[in-house]
């Protein structure tokens, strides 16, 4: 197996707009569904919301010198919805626009390729407020604000993202609770999920009538490496429930155009899926440049033998609510892998990354991958000169990259790699207590400090050709 990536492989870092930009209330932006959630007091560690994250805003031109500094040839953001269309309806406003038109620019000016997602869980509140993405109404609004950003970036941005994760916005979101907006309701969780998936189809048609030639669309999905504690009938069951509802319940719609049967039978006590119209499975299912996998550890599970509720959820690593964010399979007992582990309790295995990447090269043959997520948390400080060592992490991604190398050698097609994340940020419900950047940031001065592991993910992006892990 070579050392060596493919010619033309991306090297990229990605970030998310409420993680990063601050800025909350500038230049007409609006709340969002985090701005509300993060504000509501007990819902985010510490009470931190994203006012001010790490100021991207008013440092992007910063922040591009930094990531040119790295050596990296791509960059995955994402755009807010409330930045550019503050109602979720309607007409953008000018000057939301102008924020990407310039992050655009300066990025192509570095020789930076922008990666564009156009959702990264910051829907509009007053969407919200309307239902939300329970609603049908509001996929039709998220093609919308799709057709409108094409519309401004689509002459410099050949690569587009419609979701990021649209596992979390529905079932963390309206299941668990622990995501914005908070509810916890199983059947509004299901509901989401679809229109998510009809959001997808019908932005995705959206930016295909408005791109040139040669313009890219993708989805980005957190698929869920999951694994039977035992070989019994009743752990293989719950595996099977887990991989309908983590995986099968959007590349069912997104890859085959239907829901798998057993995901609408395991669900059937909760609804009928009526809202599911006629056509809409059609839609889902539109042509795909490539398909984005985001990961981060596998999944253990087995059939319930006598454990309380608190102790199933407690280890699905998707932080503690008393509400399953798994409807229809509530029962199934979660377990933590076992091995190392990183500061967000998630266990470090590549092998999940390889099997995925196998996985999906079976199950949608000739569909580029990417790898739009992939790294970890760790308890990074400066030292005493003022340097950020991160050996831990260094190591997580040689394993990782190593495994993804590996999946190329078996038949993968994988065009390229983003680590997450560019910086320190507002990591969602844990606030700033976890350090995911390749890049350390002082929250109280702003300042950004590389870490170690950026100078050596800079050494692989310059070469293709993947480091050693530095002794001591």
């Amino acid at each position: 197996m070579s050392d060596t990536f493919p010619p033309g492989f991306l090297w990229g870092t990605a970030t998310a707009a409420y993680q990063i930009e601050g800025a909350a209330r500038e230049n007409g932006r609006t709340p969002s569904i985090w701005d509300t959630f993060s504000h509501t007091p007990g819902k985010v560690a510490r009470g931190e919301t994203g006012d001010i994250a790490v100021d991207h805003f008013h440092r992007r031109a910063e922040d591009v010198r930094m990531m040119a500094d790295l050596g990296v040839n791509a960059y995955r953001f994402s755009v807010s919805w409330p930045r550019v269309q503050p109602t979720g309806r309607g007409p953008a406003i000018q000057r939301g626009l102008d924020f990407y038109r310039g992050l655009v620019d300066d990025l192509l000016a570095h020789g930076i390729e922008p990666v564009l997602t156009l959702y990264h869980w910051d829907l509009p509140q007053e969407l919200e407020a309307a239902g939300g993405w329970p609603e049908r109404e509001t996929a039709y609004r998220f093609a919308e604000y799709a057709r409108t950003v094409a519309e401004a970036l689509g002459d410099r941005v050949t690569r587009w993202t419609t979701l990021n994760e649209p596992w979390c916005s529905a079932f963390l979101g309206y299941g668990s609770g622990v995501h914005a907006p908070g509810r916890t309701d199983p059947v509004a969780a299901l509901r989401a999920a679809h229109h998510l998936n009809l959001g997808h189809g019908l932005a995705a048609q959206a930016l295909r009538s408005v791109l040139p030639p040669g313009g890219q669309v993708s989805v980005s999905l957190n698929p869920a490496a999951v694994r039977a504690r035992t070989q019994s009938p009743e752990d293989r069951d719950a595996r099977r429930r887990i991989d309908a509802l983590a995986n099968r319940v959007f590349t069912g719609p997104m890859l085959t155009g239907a829901y798998p049967g057993d995901l609408l039978a395991d669900t059937a006590r909760l609804t009928d899926w009526a809202f599911v119209q006629a056509g809409d499975e059609a839609v889902s299912r539109q042509p795909l440049d490539s398909l984005g996998i985001n990961y981060y550890q596998p999944s253990v599970v087995s059939a319930a033998d006598g454990q309380d509720a608190g102790e199933r959820s407690r280890q699905d690593g998707h932080g503690a609510s008393e509400h399953s964010p798994w409807p229809g399979a509530e029962s199934v007992v979660f377990h933590q892998p076992p091995g190392e582990l990183t500061e967000m309790g998630w266990s470090v295995d590549p092998s999940g990354l390889y099997d995925l990447l196998l996985r999906y090269t079976r199950e949608a043959p000739g569909l580029p991958l990417m790898i739009t997520e992939n790294g970890a948390a760790y308890p990074d400080k400066p030292d005493a000169d003022g340097a950020v060592h991160d050996p831990d992490r260094i190591r997580y991604l040689h394993g990782h990259l190593s495994a993804v190398q590996r999946a190329i050698a078996d038949g993968a097609d994988v065009r390229g790699y983003f680590l997450w994340s560019l910086m320190d940020n507002f990591e969602w419900s844990y606030g700033y207590g976890k350090r995911f950047g390749a890049v350390h940031v002082d929250y109280e001065t702003q300042r950004r400090t590389p870490k170690s592991s950026a100078r050596w993910y800079a050494r692989l992006a310059g070469t293709g050709v993947l480091p050693e892990v530095p002794v001591g």
